[in-house]
């Protein structure tokens, strides 16, 4: 977990940190070839190869965990190591940090890796007119520069004590400079395994990249291919009946089945996921405070997680920061259901009830619209009267988030608080899903950015355990419960003892990590 090493220690050793080995793997000798196929949720038919778009795991996993890179990599134990970076030193106030790239490593048309490939790849992400969730990383660099062809400086506007932890962000992928539209289109990246077809809602396959510099540390399969299931009883079949290896999201309702079978396990690991319903704070009638805390106390967490997780997870807090990130508020007054609170923060608004329509599909979570229908129960006895809008699947990302003012979303959540914040809920950021802008969140924002270069872990500690309240209080996002990353693996397929819990599959880098039992 992050917690086990300081972020002064990061600044300190970062150079330490950017030689450890490759996979962190026991080690033991794992099979040679063979293929993974997967059956993934999370695919759309508007999937690309642009990192700026990937929002879910079937192209996280296509991407950063097989056939691109990033400059670092967040290990499975939740400790930060280099990728395409091989180390790293900072300034003593954080701004200013100098990372050395790997030599020898070629891009699957043959280019070399280097310097002016991290700036072109970092730049597509604040270019006029980029819609990229990694835009506020990336505009909080004032200046790039060319140190040698291996070696990269990048100084801050503020002190970053995460830096480092940013550059392993999925979007960040690393192109090459001289034809970054092309890579886009044929999947040209520097990872274990070289892209052969990107069919996309549908199908993605790849072949391990001989020449990749992780040599054979890492990318134990001759061939990945990544089927698109969204629909999770699809999915389940596919593995029951062999099509696939291995699946992600498993419908809880049938948990025992596949527990029941020999030829398969399931992994589950505790992380940061969590489940909400974002209200744009921009619009009426989310606008107003004192509604948004009466749909606050409208919400039954617990039943939530008995009846949608089946257990498998814990109850929300309205915020992001969650069990496995290391300034967990978790002494905070746990929010309850209440409809009389719930009347009254109505009554505070000047209203007796509302009606509001709340936008749900399962394909923001595996249970969203039933998640959805119980907070329509609940929120009844508090005269919050919704009206659950069931909506395509396909397309639910792009038509629906960010666009409707009430809906159903989920979140994988950051390795630091200062990732998760600034990719959701800092003002202005093209990922902030309820438009919480620095009018109604002056505080809040004054705390993101002291935070953000504070090293001293107490002082960290006061200013995350702050910011957590204030959005469990006047936030636009409702957390109602942080779920766990509950999968399935054939017992044909290989695993690491510990399975990474930042995102689903290990990571998303299971082709990277498994190998043919």
């Amino acid at each position: 977990m992050m917690s086990r090493f300081s972020r002064r220690g990061l600044l300190k050793t970062g150079a330490a940190a950017g030689v450890l080995a490759a996979t962190g793997l026991p080690l033991r000798a794992q099979a040679r070839g063979g293929k993974l196929i997967a059956g993934l949720s999370g695919a759309n038919t508007s999937d690309s190869w642009d990192g700026r778009t990937h929002s879910d795991l079937f192209m996280i996993a296509s991407a950063m965990g097989c056939v691109f890179d990033c400059l670092t990599e967040n290990a499975a134990d939740g400790s930060l190591r280099g990728e395409l970076a091989e180390s790293w030193e900072a300034s003593a106030d954080a701004k200013t940090w100098t990372f050395n790239l790997r030599q020898g490593v070629t891009f699957h048309n043959g280019k070399d890796f280097g310097a002016d490939d991290v700036i072109a790849s970092l730049q597509m992400h604040v270019a006029e007119g980029a819609k990229s969730a990694a835009q506020p990383i990336v505009a909080a660099i004032s200046e790039m520069k060319k140190m040698t062809d291996h070696q990269v400086q990048f100084v801050l506007e503020n002190g970053n004590a995460d830096f480092p932890y940013l550059l392993s962000d999925y979007h960040i992928l690393m192109y090459p400079a001289d034809d970054i539209e092309g890579a886009i289109a044929n999947g040209i990246g520097t990872g274990l395994y070289r892209a052969t077809n990107l069919d996309p809602g549908v199908r993605m396959t790849a072949a391990r990249y001989a020449d990749s510099y992780k040599g054979d540390d890492a990318g134990y399969f001759d061939e990945i291919e990544y089927i698109a299931i969204n629909d999770n009883t699809a999915r389940m079949n596919a593995l029951l009946t062999g099509q696939v290896d291995a699946i992600n999201r498993i419908d809880f309702k049938t948990e025992a089945l596949l527990r029941a079978n020999p030829m398969l396990r399931i992994q589950e690991v505790t992380g940061n996921q969590h489940y909400t319903f974002p209200m744009l704070t921009d619009v009426e009638p989310f606008n107003d405070v004192n509604v948004r805390r009466a749909i606050k106390y409208a919400i039954n967490r617990q039943e939530m997680v008995d009846k949608i997780l089946l257990g498998h997870g814990q109850v929300g807090n309205d915020t992001p920061i969650g069990p496995a990130n290391p300034y967990y508020a978790a002494d905070m007054e746990q929010l309850a259901y209440d409809p009389d609170k719930a009347k009254f923060h109505l009554q505070q608004a000047g209203l007796s009830s509302i009606d509001i329509d709340l936008s749900a599909s399962n394909a923001a979570f595996e249970g969203a619209v039933d998640a959805a229908q119980l907070f329509q129960a609940s929120a009844k006895a508090a005269g919050i009267n919704i009206n659950v809008v069931q909506e395509p699947a396909d397309g639910y990302w792009s038509n629906v988030w960010l666009k409707k003012p009430f809906c159903a979303c989920y979140w994988s959540g950051r390795a630091t608080e200062d990732w998760m914040f600034s990719t959701a809920y800092e003002a202005g950021v093209p990922w902030n899903d309820s438009q919480w802008d620095e009018k109604d969140s002056a505080r809040f924002q004054e705390l993101l950015v002291s935070a953000r270069a504070e090293l001293d872990p107490a002082k960290r500690a006061e200013q995350y355990g702050e910011m957590q309240q204030i959005l469990r209080d006047d936030g636009g996002v409702l957390v109602p419960m942080f779920a766990n990353y509950v999968q399935a693996v054939s017992n044909k397929i290989g695993s690491p003892d510990t399975v990474g819990n930042l995102w689903q599959m290990d990571n998303a880098r299971m082709a990277e990590r498994w190998w043919v039992a």
